[in-house]
């Protein structure tokens, strides 16, 4: 993922500080051929960033995502029970 102007602020992960998030990573070379994850605030846009459990789960399963890691557990989109709003979610906050 790269700014609007092709930067990009790389990060490492070293095993022996964050040895959960390095398997994590690792885990998903081996699966996919690709040695990188993209790490960003998790929010989508117009909205509060993400703090709590519930509210991964809420921002999940509404964009396009498809897996969700959290903690020691993996959420896959498909396997969730359909999820319902009340409102719709894109007019609660405005674009910034």
């Amino acid at each position: 993922m790269t700014h609007i102007d092709y930067s990009a602020r790389i990060q490492t992960v070293n095993k022996e500080d964050h040895p959960l998030y390095y398997n994590v990573i690792d885990a998903f070379y081996r699966k996919t051929g690709c040695p990188v994850i993209i790490n960003t605030s998790f929010n989508v846009r117009g909205e509060p960033i993400v703090c709590r459990p519930e509210e991964a789960y809420k921002c999940f399963m509404r964009p396009r995502m498809d897996y969700l890691v959290l903690g020691n557990f993996i959420f896959d989109k498909k396997a969730q029970p359909k999820w319902e709003e009340q409102v719709d979610w894109r007019e609660e906050y405005g674009l910034d």
